[in-house]
This record gives C-alpha cells, sequence and structure tokens, in this order.
C-alpha cells in the first residue's frame, strides 16, 4: 500500500516546475502509547479545559485563542481571525540557492520527509533534478507554506529520491556559545591522546539504524506481558554511579594495556593529564 502524501505541490527551479510530493520519513506512531485511568473505577479519563477563576469546565464552543499582553490581561482571537494570518499557499516549493552539501549545519535540522514525483510525468524532470545535485554534490534551498506556516527546507539527494529537512528559524537555534563557553581549553597530546586515537580506531565502524534498539519500548512491552500474566513487577533501585578516579587508568584498560605493561611505558603525568583528572568516589558510609 503507497503512503498517504503530506503534502503536494510543484518543485520549482527557476522557470521549470516538477510536480511533487512530500512523506513523512520518521513516525511515532508504532510507540507504545498509555492512556489515564481512574486508579478507583478503572475507567479512562478524558481532559477537560477549566476557567482558572471560577473553576467550572469550559465547552469546546466557547474556547477561544488569546495572546497575554500583561498579566492577566489577554487580546482574544477568533477561529477566523487567526486563520487570515495564515499564509496563502501557491503549492510551489520554490528553490532559492543550492549551496555544497559540506555547508550544511545540521543543528538546524528539524523534520524529514521524503520527496518523490507525484505522477508518471514527472519522472524525468525529477530524475534530472535529482542527477544534477547528485553530480555538483549540492543540496537545494526552498521555500513553501507548509501546515499553514512559510518553512525553509534543505532538499538532499536520497537514493533515488530526495529528502527535504524542514530547518528551525535561526531564533529558535540557542547559540552554541550558551553551552560551551565554560569548557575549558585543555591541551591533550602524549600517551593519553595516543590512548583515545587507539581507543576510537578499535570502536571505528559503520552507520547501522537497524541496530539501534529502543530500550525503554521492548521493558514497557515486557512490563505489560508480566502484568497480563499475574506475575509480581520487581521495582529496580536506581544504580550507584561510580565516579572515574583515574583518566589514564580508564584509558589504559579501554585500550587494553595491562597493569604492568602500562607501568613500564608510563610517562610523567602532565599537566593536562592532571587538569582532566576526575574527582575520587565519595566513601560510603558504615551502617550503625
Amino acid at each position: 500500500m503507497a503512503p498517504r502524501a503530506n503534502w503536494k505541490g510543484f518543485l520549482k527551479i527557476a522557470e521549470a516546475a516538477c510536480p511533487v510530493a512530500l512523506y513523512a520519513a520518521a513516525s511515532t506512531s508504532e510507540r507504545i502509547a498509555f492512556h489515564t485511568i481512574n486508579r478507583a473505577t478503572g475507567h479512562r479519563v478524558r481532559r477537560q479545559f477549566i476557567d482558572s477563576e471560577t473553576g467550572k469546565a469550559v465547552e469546546k464552543d466557547d474556547q477561544v485563542k488569546g495572546y497575554e499582553v500583561d498579566k492577566g490581561d489577554y487580546v482574544v482571537l477568533e477561529p477566523d481571525e487567526v486563520a487570515a494570518a495564515a499564509p496563502q499557499s501557491d503549492k510551489t516549493l520554490s528553490v532559492s540557492a543550492f549551496i555544497s552539501c559540506a555547508d550544511i549545519d545540521d543543528v538546524y535540522f528539524d523534520k524529514p520527509y521524503y520527496l518523490a514525483p507525484s505522477d508518471k510525468s514527472a519522472e524525468e524532470a525529477f530524475a534530472l533534478i535529482r542527477e544534477g545535485m547528485r553530480k555538483k554534490q549540492v543540496a537545494a534551498i526552498a521555500r513553501t507554506v507548509l501546515f499553514r506556516h512559510i518553512r525553509t527546507l534543505l532538499i538532499r539527494v536520497y537514493g533515488q529520491g530526495l529528502v527535504a529537512t524542514t530547518l528551525n528559524f535561526d531564533y529558535q537555534v540557542r547559540p552554541a556559545r550558551e553551552a560551551f563557553d565554560a569548557v575549558p581549553s585543555i591541551k591533550i597530546k602524549g600517551e593519553m591522546l595516543e590512548l583515545a586515537e587507539h581507543i576510537i580506531k578499535t570502536k571505528t565502524g559503520a552507520f547501522d539504524p537497524s541496530k539501534f534498539e529502543d530500550r525503554y519500548e521492548a521493558a514497557v512491552a515486557e512490563l505489560v506481558k508480566t502484568k497480563l500474566a499475574g506475575n509480581k513487577i520487581e521495582v529496580r533501585k536506581e544504580p550507584r554511579r561510580e565516579k572515574v578516579v583515574d583518566l589514564m587508568g580508564a584509558l589504559r584498560a579501554s585500550a587494553g594495556i595491562s597493569g604492568k605493561k602500562a607501568a613500564a611505558k608510563a610517562p610523567t603525568k602532565s599537566r593536562a593529564a592532571r587538569a582532566v583528572k576526575a574527582t575520587t568516589a565519595a566513601p560510603r558510609r558504615k551502617a550503625g
């Protein structure tokens, strides 16, 4: 069964237009979902919107959008007024520029969609666009109205088709300095760096999403089976986390270097090694 398109329109480059369709590339529909149940009756509960002042339930027809301009003071917007703010859609995915694939900053990535020709007549034009982009190793920046919002999308070659990823707006992406300004500049060299490089080399592999395991989903499914069978659920205690005492020791252990061999070739501890050495774990208290 062919997937249902989320959007249909035209991919436009200059004066050339190609009928295309967008299909969701990722879905959460397979995830396990819970309902909220009344413990006393076993019945499912439903949500209600309650007036914050009167405490009374507000029916759907009496609910409107409101923008807070001051504490407790709102500008009320009717549904047709909100709809008037939505941009008009011409169903055109207009390419404004082609950029090098090496210039893409994926921190702006939002949601991926598969982009494919929407009918047989579009297949040749679609293939021409795809192969031209593949040969030049470029991605396309395009804009369209998607779900009542003007969205910018990044279009890249993906096998026999294209993948279009909606991009976050610049104001939505927090500056990296907010996270990294406090990170100290530490020079790592010598045996420590060599050990890190060795560990990375031995762990080098290929990108294989089929091996990504959602352990929580599997654990919840098993929990439901156990409960249905009438068996007791063992409540798990949070494990005590041990702090790393010696970074060099941990690196050597990860690299498979024995204690004697490490001692024989151990260099004098560098300033960098001392700087990144972790604190010792807190001793456990004796009972009584």
